[in-house]
C-alpha cells in the first residue's frame, strides 16, 4: 500500500507565479513522483482554513513554508498549532519544512525568530551531524535551495541536529522517528528560486541577491530529502516499494 500523506499547505503562491507552479502542494507531488516509496496526497490550505475531516487518517502531515513568520500570531497560525499539536500528542508523524520547521520547533519547546545573519537565499550547504539507516542514499555534504529571514535558534530539548552551517545551525532535525524538519526547501527547482529572488531583489540587497543568482547553476539534494522523508514515514510499518 501506499503512503497516505497530509499536505498542510501554509501559503497561497503570488500570482505571478500560480500557473506555473500552482501551488507549494503541487511542488511537493512533484518532488516525490516517481521515488523508491510509493505516497499519494490530499493537500489543504490552512491559511484558508482548509482542514482534513476529522475521521481521515494519514501516515504523515507535511507543514509547507510561507510567506507568513512563524511566531506569528495570526488567527491561522494559531488555528494550525494547536491542529499539529493535537496530531503530535496523539502519536502521527511530522514533517516541516521552513515554516513548517520553525513552527514545529516553537510549538514543541524550541525558540524560532528572525535571523540576525539576514536572508538565506540560493543554494546553501550543510554539513550532516547525524544519517540514521533511513537517510537513504548517504551523503558527505548535503546542499538545498533556500529562501528565508527566520531560523529555528533553539531546538527542543528532545530534538537531535541532523544538518548545521555556520550560518543556520539548526537547519534540519529530528524527534524520535515521529518528527523530521528541514530549513532549506527539497520542493523548490532553481527556476522558482530566480522568480522568488528577482521579486524580492531589493529587499534583500543587490549584493546578496547577486551571490544567490550565481549559485543557481550548482546541483541540489531536493529529490535525495524527499526520498529521506518518505523512508522516515515508513520507517516502521510496511511501505509498498515500486
Amino acid at each position: 500500500m501506499s503512503l497516505q500523506i497530509c499536505i498542510l499547505e501554509t501559503d497561497i503562491l503570488r500570482p505571478e507565479l500560480v500557473d506555473q507552479y500552482q501551488g507549494y502542494g503541487r511542488m511537493f507531488e512533484r518532488l516525490f513522483d516517481g521515488q523508491a516509496i510509493a505516497a499519494t496526497f490530499s493537500v489543504f490550505n490552512v491559511m484558508s482554513g482548509e482542514y482534513p475531516p476529522a475521521d481521515a487518517r494519514f501516515d504523515a502531515y507535511l507543514v509547507t513554508g510561507s510567506k507568513a513568520d512563524s511566531f506569528a500570531t495570526d488567527p491561522w497560525i494559531e488555528t494550525l498549532k494547536a491542529y499539529l499539536l493535537e496530531r503530535y500528542q496523539a502519536g502521527d508523524k511530522l514533517l516541516g519544512i521552513c515554516f513548517g520547521h520553525q513552527l514545529l520547533a516553537l510549538l514543541l519547546g524550541g525558540k524560532a525568530e528572525r535571523a540576525s545573519v539576514g536572508w538565506g537565499v540560493g543554494i546553501h550547504r550543510y554539513q550532516l551531524a547525524e544519517q540514521p539507516d533511513w537517510m537513504t542514499p548517504s551523503l558527505e555534504e548535503l546542499t538545498l535551495l533556500i529562501s528565508h529571514q527566520d531560523q529555528v535558534t533553539r531546538l527542543p530539548e528532545n530534538a537531535t541536529l541532523l544538518a548545521s552551517s555556520p550560518f543556520c545551525a539548526h537547519a534540519a532535525y529530528r524527534i524520535g522517528d515521529q518528527v523530521l524538519c528541514f530549513q532549506g526547501h527539497p520542493e523548490f527547482v532553481p527556476e522558482y528560486s530566480r522568480a522568488l529572488l528577482d521579486i524580492r531583489q531589493q529587499h534583500i540587497g543587490e549584493a546578496v541577491y547577486r551571490v544567490a543568482v550565481d549559485s543557481l547553476h550548482e546541483a541540489h539534494h531536493g529529490r535525495t530529502v524527499g526520498e529521506w522523508m518518505l523512508r522516515f514515514v515508513a520507517n516502521g510499518r510496511s511501505a509498498a516499494l515500486v
